[in-house]
């Protein structure tokens, strides 16, 4: 359960970062929905994350974390803020996701 958890909080990490990014371009209100938005998946992410380190090392829980965060994060640069998607970009992004999944099975 808890690695669930832990994945789900990377995922609102991927959240947070994006309504940063939509906050960047908004103007007005949308800005101020952006930025609400901001806060509330980061206290939901931070939450979780505390939750899961009470059970899972906080070496390993915090790599995941930050892990899911980028590799989502770099996702969705690619494909809702048209970031470029080059061979060496998507090759790093590989690696970093074999390198959580070795994490996950050498964990306790």
């Amino acid at each position: 359960m808890n690695w669930i958890l832990l994945i789900i909080a990377g995922l609102f990490e991927v959240a947070f970062a994006t309504c940063l990014g939509k906050a960047k371009t908004a103007t007005g209100n949308a800005s101020l929905f952006w930025y609400t938005a901001f806060l509330v998946c980061l206290i939901i992410s931070m939450s979780l994350l505390v939750k899961v380190t009470r059970e899972l090392p906080i070496g390993t829980a915090y790599a995941v974390w930050t892990g899911i965060g980028a590799v989502g994060t770099v996702l969705i640069g690619i494909f809702v803020f048209n970031e470029p998607a080059h061979f060496w970009r998507l090759l790093f992004l590989t690696t970093l996701i074999i390198s959580l999944v070795g994490l996950k099975f050498v964990s306790q």
